[in-house]
């Protein structure tokens, strides 16, 4: 009966890392995730497969994870041209996009609406706020929704990282 529940135990941890890296390629919550099932599996096996140490290495990660990401799209809404003051502005432009447009494909729609959703308030900020010309607006936005791909590239990196450590 003990091996039974560790193999159940094991494929659930294996299981709920998958779902983690799943998730992070969506650009959703994938690191916690990985994290949670990590102490989890520290704290019900008598701290005898993972370190404290780990575990905190892990929270950083994942907080960094996120913080890449947050800052990746309106890095590259600057990089193409749009002002420094759009940062905001384009870190909830995303946000909104991710809400919007999880109800319509879940999961998949998630990223679309996030990137979608960087795209349109980098553009408009830039045209509204800043008074700038259709095109380079529209080309500050294309740059806040490749930044939010790549912000969602390295935040997979980081959970492949956790994995290691």
């Amino acid at each position: 009966m003990e091996t039974a529940l560790a193999i159940a135990g094991w494929s659930l941890f294996g299981l709920t890392l998958l779902v983690g890296l799943f998730l992070n390629m969506l650009g959703l919550f994938g690191s916690w995730l990985i994290l949670i099932a990590v102490a989890a599996a520290w704290l019900l096996t008598g701290q005898a497969h993972f370190s404290l140490a780990a575990i905190i290495i892990l929270a950083a990660l994942a907080a960094l994870g996120e913080i890449l990401e947050a800052v990746a799209a309106s890095f590259g809404a600057t990089r193409f041209g749009g002002s420094k003051e759009a940062f905001l502005t384009v870190a909830v432009g995303c946000v909104l996009g991710g809400i919007a447009g999880t109800p319509w494909l879940p999961l998949i729609g998630t990223v679309i609406g996030a990137c979608a959703g960087g795209f349109i308030a980098a553009a408009l900020y830039e045209y509204l706020v800043k008074e700038r010309h259709v095109n380079d607006s529209l080309w500050t936005g294309l740059g806040a929704a490749l930044g939010k791909i790549s912000g969602i590239f390295a935040k997979v990196m980081i959970a492949f990282i956790m994995l290691a450590v």
